[in-house]
């Protein structure tokens, strides 16, 4: 089991194919992070100190938790949890099931910490996936943790049938999610992010309410803005999306923007297409945690995500207005001790700063 788990975060990865290399370390995790004994290991070896916040009208153990695009197909779920984040993202899952994008469509810039990913929301469809979930609940394989479902378009759906597209979706997945993220902000899918104008957003979004209006029960929405839009862009985006009633803001999704790079490795990842995650997202996505909170005056709640990778980039989200974070490619360049070592440096930060709670530092920079 050690062997198979040195695998996740190996440094030794990083020399293949970026998506092989995820592929072993999801395999690795299924094996090992789904099983008894192997949630004891990684649990002694990884478990985070627990700095609580209430969110969407659940507990957190700290407000870190796993991004979408690491389990698309919702396939290591308990993993999660005992590698020391207090709540994970599936997906993107779509309607369809769908191959995505031609292969190569991973590529790493390790000297910026930085993935380009153009995947296009490969998985195996809402159906299975809800089936695979199904099974899992009967199997009393389901973590105490709040797990998220991020939503895709499937890419053969044409914008004007988005709405009932989405809403397909979730009605699907309704019983093995807590909290649903509406992904319109992908750059990976042509035209998605088309659907943050006014019409076909309010569009998705009624579609969706009218899915929980049916099922009679409060569970959040929350929409996931690109950083590529201009400020303006994004406040209009989150004016309507509150009026819709809308219960949560992700910032951000991946870019289309590339730093200069550094080397040959960077080069050759930054010429291809797709979005990009990591460090050059972190002041990108700061300003738009700023841009939401001062919109919604810190009425929803907002998850900051895109370049966390420190207990100073962490602190930052939180101070500018995010009640919960997200990482992914932090766990690809830092390994899986970045989560235990980003919330002990919240509890400091937190304690350092004098605050009774960390809730009591969301978006205390706008004080």
């Amino acid at each position: 089991m050690g062997a198979a788990w040195t695998l996740f975060g190996n440094p030794a990865l990083r020399l293949i194919d970026s998506e092989r290399a995820h592929s072993l370390s999801m395999r690795a995790l299924k094996s090992i992070g789904e099983s008894n004994v192997g949630q004891s290991v990684l649990n002694s070896l990884y478990k985070a100190p627990e700095v609580p916040i209430e969110v969407f009208g659940k507990l957190f153990h700290h407000p870190l938790g796993l991004a979408a695009g690491f389990d698309k197909g919702a396939e290591a779920l308990l993993a999660w949890s005992a590698m020391g984040f207090s709540w994970c993202e599936y997906g993107g899952v779509t309607r369809f099931p769908q191959e995505g994008n031609p292969k190569p469509r991973m590529f790493r810039a390790n000297k910026h910490r930085a993935l380009v990913n153009r995947m296009g929301f490969n998985n195996p469809g809402a159906s299975e996936i809800r089936k695979r979930l199904a099974d899992r609940k009967s199997s009393n394989l389901w973590p105490n943790n709040p797990v998220a479902a991020n939503i895709g378009r499937s890419k053969k759906v044409p914008n004007e049938h988005a709405g009932d597209d989405y809403a397909s979706t979730i009605d699907l997945l309704w019983d093995h999610a807590d909290m649903f993220v509406l992904n319109i902000s992908s750059p990976n899918t042509p035209g998605l992010r088309d659907l943050q104008d006014r019409d076909y957003l309010e569009s998705i979004l009624k579609s969706c309410n009218s899915v929980r209006s049916k099922k009679g029960d409060e569970k959040p929405y929350l929409l996931k803005l690109s950083p590529d839009a201009l400020d303006d862009e994004i406040r209009g985006t989150i004016s309507i999306a509150q009026r819709l009633g809308i219960d949560g803001i992700v910032a951000t999704n991946t870019t289309i923007k590339r730093p200069i790079p550094l080397t040959t490795q960077s080069r050759k990842a930054f010429s291809s297409e797709g979005g990009l995650s990591g460090r050059p997202l972190q002041s990108r996505s700061l300003e738009v945690i700023n841009t939401a909170y001062d919109e919604t005056n810190g009425k929803i709640p907002i998850v900051g995500v895109g370049g966390i990778d420190s207990k100073d980039s962490a602190w930052e989200a939180i101070i500018s207005g995010a009640s919960l974070l997200q990482l992914y490619s932090a766990l690809v360049f830092n390994g899986p001790t970045i989560v235990s070592s980003i919330v002990k440096g919240l509890k400091g930060r937190v304690r350092e700063s004098g605050f009774s709670s960390i809730s009591e530092a969301v978006g205390y920079k706008h004080i």
